[in-house]
């Protein structure tokens, strides 16, 4: 049977993975297919046996990711120090699913719980040596990160979630507080040097602990070059203040830059919040930390 369609949106499933593996991948046909739950929005997770995922867009929106990941990961993983995605197989559009997508290395390890991470100064410590990592590659040719261009891009979608959430009093977002903390972010200055090599998406559903530690880094679809500040999101969308305090210090940010990426951090939040309140509990739950972590004073 072949995969249902609906208004124009292929249905992901467990049968079409395992169509998709036996007509590509022959050697891992008849493997156990299972779908991971995922708060994620671009891309579909399925264990693949016990040592494979796969991972298929969603829509045409999350193909330049897969591609990015496929081209960029070989050569950025020698260069960092926690394991991240192995890609081993490059999938092709067949079965009736018009997209690329990939097969990786199965990665061990749990998503950190935003303000409630065991061992969050060890925690902040391994983050900020794979933030400075990444900004020490010098691999050429690079592209431009998700969201790494100048603050000002960000300006209008920022200014519009404001006043959408000015709508939802049931919220209680202190708008006029976050309107202040963007207009300080706009009014740093600028990343004075060259883009630096970014994540550019450090959410808690891109990391995975292992005990009290990083164990891995995933989905690189943002990945690039960009404002260094891009990469400082865990600081409040995920560790508590102290480790916050800990992971800028282990990474020498400057009040500029440190501006910049709260004010990244929270139009992030102010945007995700009003669009997946209802839809989408587990981003809509983070970006309700993210502001209460800004918004307090962090």
């Amino acid at each position: 049977m072949r995969t249902q369609w609906a208004d124009g949106v292929p249905r992901v499933d467990e049968g079409l993975v395992r169509r998709l593996v036996a007509g590509q991948f022959p050697r891992w046909a008849g493997l156990p297919v299972v779908r991971l739950p995922s708060g994620g929005t671009v891309n579909a997770m399925f264990r693949l046996g016990e040592g494979l995922v796969v991972r298929l867009p969603l829509g045409a929106g999350g193909v330049g990711d897969v591609l990015r990941e496929q081209e960029w990961l070989p050569r950025l993983a020698p260069l960092l120090p926690v394991p991240v995605p192995e890609v081993l197989g490059a999938g092709e559009p067949a079965e009736g699913y018009p997209w690329p997508w990939s097969v990786h290395r199965w990665l061990p390890g749990a998503h950190p719980e935003e303000g409630a991470v065991r061992g969050s100064g060890q925690l902040a410590e391994q983050l900020a040596g794979f933030v400075a990592a990444m900004r020490a590659v010098a691999l050429p040719g690079g592209p431009a990160a998700h969201r790494g261009g100048p603050l000002a891009a960000l300006d209008a979608g920022t200014r519009a979630a404001i006043e959408e959430l000015r709508r939802v009093p049931e919220e209680d977002v202190d708008c006029e507080a976050a309107a202040a903390v963007w207009q300080e972010g706009l009014a740093a200055p600028e990343h004075p040097g060259p883009p630096v090599w970014l994540h550019a998406d450090l959410m808690p559903g891109n990391l995975l602990v292992t005990g009290d530690g990083l164990g891995a880094v995933i989905d690189f679809g943002c990945a690039g070059v960009g404002d260094p500040a891009c990469d400082l999101f865990p600081a409040w969308n995920l560790l508590p203040p102290g480790a916050r305090d800990a992971f800028r210090s282990a990474l020498g940010v400057d009040d500029a830059t440190w501006a910049r990426g709260r004010a990244r951090t929270l139009s992030q939040a102010l945007i995700a919040l009003p669009h997946y309140r209802t839809s989408n509990p587990s981003m809509a739950g983070n970006a309700r930390h993210v502001l209460r972590a800004v918004l307090s004073g962090g």
